[in-house]
């Protein structure tokens, strides 16, 4: 009788698990949404179709994009992959549901779980997604040209219509489509700004904190010297001497916002550098490098990833402020400290040239902080509820 029971309740397993892939098949997400999982089956399901109705709606543009230029192929994989993703995504999701769970999980499964009972922080990390996949995908998606000029006659300074959805600018310029290819050229700043950053403050606060002695002093007294110049000054100065560029705004900005995370690593280390695991590692004579790179670092991330996270989002401010004092991105290429200064001038007659970039700047700044925060308390034990 048991055996009967068991073999009904299998079957029913397997049943409902070939069902719920046959859904994910069909439209990925709609098993989950249907399960109740309402934040992980809507975002697949508004992923798969929305890159879907990129390939429907604007089928001669994907297939122009794949013999254009590189920007044209990367948005063209980025719709591939961001396809097959969606699809895998809830096909393996529906497969895992109906496994056999093991026991114990890792302390960054823990992490993930805090991370996503934070509703905010989950909204501001889907924003954030977001905002790089449109990014990728601009070369399909936007309307024009960045440096297309329309009639100046008749299109300059032309309000929200069906053509120009937010507007066109004093040369007749398609709003939405220089704020669309102004979001490539910030959060691209931002990110690599930000990983030359982390990266030389994550290798100097380690050895800094590790070695310690003379090594410690010298390292963290150059941490002072920079700290102690006005960032902003030493920046306008920099981009001031030089052509601006956007490769020179990101290394300058990437090589003058690590002494923050220096500081962080460095006091995790002299905190990690006395447990048992490093002491063990050093009795087996294990080398010093070895030591940093596999033992402390790692260990040391979660305040470093919360860190970037949140740099990301002052990089933005930063850049935004230096395209706004003309020492950034050079025009026409867009940006959106370029776009809110060309609309200070006729804030009252033409609004919407500050506006809508200048939103984009706080709404990516907040969803920054948004997803730094939820990080901080999801890594950190302590503030786990």
């Amino acid at each position: 009788m048991s055996s009967d029971v068991g073999s009904l309740v299998v079957e029913h397993h397997q049943g409902t698990s070939r069902g719920g892939r046959l859904l994910s098949a069909i439209l990925p997400g709609l098993p989950q949404l249907l399960a109740g999982r309402w934040g992980v089956g809507s975002a697949a399901l508004l992923t798969w179709v929305g890159l879907l109705w990129i390939v429907v709606a604007r089928p001669s543009r994907v297939a122009s994009a794949l013999g254009g230029a590189w920007d044209e192929q990367l948005a063209v994989g980025t719709l591939v992959v961001g396809l097959s993703t969606a699809w895998l995504w809830s096909w393996r999701d529906v497969a895992a549901a109906h496994e056999v769970k093991r026991v114990g999980v890792s302390v960054w499964e823990l992490a993930v779980r805090a991370f996503s009972k934070n509703r905010t922080a989950v909204a501001g990390l889907l924003v954030i997604v977001g905002l790089y996949v449109i990014a990728l995908l601009t070369p399909l998606v936007a309307p024009y040209d960045p440096a297309f000029q329309g009639d100046l006659l008749r299109e300059r300074y032309v309000s929200a219509s069906a053509a120009h959805p937010l507007g066109t600018d004093q040369f007749a310029r398609d709003v939405l489509s220089r704020l669309l290819y102004g979001a490539r050229i910030s959060l691209l700043i931002g990110f690599v700004a930000v990983s030359i950053s982390v990266t030389i403050g994550t290798l100097l606060g380690a050895i800094a904190g590790f070695l310690g002695g003379i090594v410690d002093g010298v390292i963290m007294r150059f941490v002072d010297m920079v700290i102690s110049f006005p960032r902003l000054v030493l920046l306008i100065t920099i981009i001031a001497l030089f052509e601006p560029s956007i490769f020179l705004i990101t290394a300058v900005l990437g090589l003058t916002l690590w002494p923050g995370t220096a500081r962080i690593v460095r006091g995790e280390v002299l905190s990690l550098r006395e447990r048992e695991f490093v002491q063990a590692a050093t009795a087996l004579g294990f080398s010093k490098t070895r030591i940093i790179l596999r033992h402390l670092i790692p260990n040391a991330l979660g305040p470093v990833i919360v860190a970037a996270t949140l740099g990301i989002g002052n990089t933005i401010v930063l850049e935004a402020g230096l395209s706004f004092l003309g020492l950034g991105v050079q025009p026409p290429t867009p940006s959106w400290g370029t776009m809110v200064a060309d609309g200070r001038n006729v804030l009252l007659n033409a609004w919407w040239l500050s506006t809508f970039p200048g939103l984009a700047i706080v709404f990516t700044v907040l969803s920054f902080n948004l997803v730094g925060d939820g990080l901080r308390d999801a890594l950190d034990p302590r503030l786990r509820s």
